[in-house]
């Protein structure tokens, strides 16, 4: 068993949290403690990011501290502007014209911006889905949707719905997940002396360590090899096999509609690029970025960029079809960006400016429109998503 030591003790420019939140976080550390005791004495790393964001009542994503938005961690398409959920509200009209009785139905809806503005904008095109449903796992980001909802929506807070668990059988309609397979725990894998060791996370003292070992996830060894790519020895990376379960689940469950993924990631081929040696797990705190997912659990939030070539073969082996594959800039601009922008009256300068702006950070290579990406899934649709028709990309998959 090689080990590898946390720069957990090393000096961060990070803001230093008050003495509610660590106490919060020593809280998480004690319940982990817990577990890796009942589990030998280490967990393997995706069982430890799915503590730090997911416990109950202490994980990131369900304790009630703030997240996204300026005052948060991190900020999302759309809190930078609602062009972004106009933009996909126009790419749902074409599908739910497509569709019997068709739903909406979002994954992770974070403060409820993007629910709000899709449904704003739905009704001003007069295609108001039957439902938008909601599949939220944090009780505090719930009520701050209510919340946001009936700030901005109040006249359509009838048709948003709360889901526990996936729809049943028979969805039809559109899947939207914004930032959502990058919060999904991953398997870290590294290889040694051409075999595939896996990362755990064990107690030292009184913090964590990580350490390498034989693989005990089941099917993680074939799942590297079946990458088909030769790595060097000393290479580290992730593999997100509970994204690819979800996809399988949705696949069960979509009768008719598209699923439309968004997410910072790349095609395989560069997500395993032999200079990406060292992987693409990141941790946000405070709108500060670091490699350490040690620090401060509870507190920050633990991301992996998405293999987008995995998320569509595992589409197509769940009776998918890839509907297409484009950054977010060439997708926002084949869903009516320029449309929106044309509306805007220059004369209007103030207002007109802030738009500009707007559009610039979440297309402009430098900010978020090379970045992310977005990649569409369909089922029985008989016309092309217009979101791919300025820019279809699939062929880099």
């Amino acid at each position: 068993m090689s080990e590898q030591r946390s720069p957990i003790n090393q000096p961060l420019e990070l803001p230093q949290p008050g003495s509610d939140s660590r106490i919060h976080s020593e809280l998480l550390c004690n319940h982990i403690r817990l577990e890796m005791e009942r589990a030998g004495g280490r967990l393997p790393f995706d069982r430890f990011m799915e503590l730090c964001l997911y416990a109950p009542g202490l994980g990131y994503y369900v304790a009630g501290s703030r997240k996204f938005g300026e005052g948060g961690d991190f900020v999302t398409a759309p809190e930078v502007s609602s062009i972004f959920a106009r933009c996909l509200a126009r790419q749902c009209v074409q599908v739910l014209g497509q569709v019997a009785a068709g739903d909406l139905l979002e994954f992770g809806a974070g403060t409820g911006a993007m629910a709000a503005d899709v449904l704003v904008e739905l009704e001003l095109l007069g295609a108001l889905p039957e439902r938008y449903l909601i599949l939220e796992l944090s009780p505090d980001l719930r009520l701050r949707q209510q919340e946001t909802l009936e700030d901005r929506a109040p006249h359509l807070q009838h048709k948003v719905q709360w889901l526990e668990t996936m729809p049943a059988p028979g969805f039809n309609g559109v899947i939207l997940a914004n930032e959502v397979m990058d919060a999904m725990p991953v398997q870290r894998f590294r290889i040694e002396a051409g075999v595939v060791r896996e990362q755990f996370v064990q107690m030292n003292g009184d913090g964590f360590t990580l350490t390498w070992d034989d693989p005990i996830t089941p099917g993680l060894a074939v799942a590297v090899a079946e990458l088909g790519l030769d790595l060097d020895d000393g290479y580290e990376s992730e593999l997100n096999m509970r994204a690819q379960h979800w996809i399988s689940e949705l696949g069960e469950r979509v009768a008719a509609g598209a699923v439309m993924l968004i997410d910072y990631g790349y095609p395989r081929a560069e997500y395993y690029h032999p200079q990406r040696s060292e992987g693409t797990l990141m941790c946000y705190y405070r709108h500060r970025v670091h490699p350490d997912p040690l620090l401060l659990p509870g507190l920050q939030d633990i991301t992996a960029h998405v293999d987008f070539t995995a998320m569509a073969e595992a589409g197509l082996q769940a009776g998918f079809e890839v509907g297409g594959y484009s950054t977010q800039a060439h997708f926002l601009l084949g869903s009516g960006l320029d449309e929106i922008l044309a509306a805007s009256d220059p004369d209007e300068v103030e207002s007109h400016m802030r738009l500009v702006q707007e559009i610039r950070r979440l297309t402009l290579p430098t900010g978020m429109g090379e970045q992310f990406k977005v990649l569409g899934l369909t089922k029985g649709l008989d016309q092309p998503l217009i979101g791919f028709g300025m820019r279809d990309q699939r062929e880099r998959l």
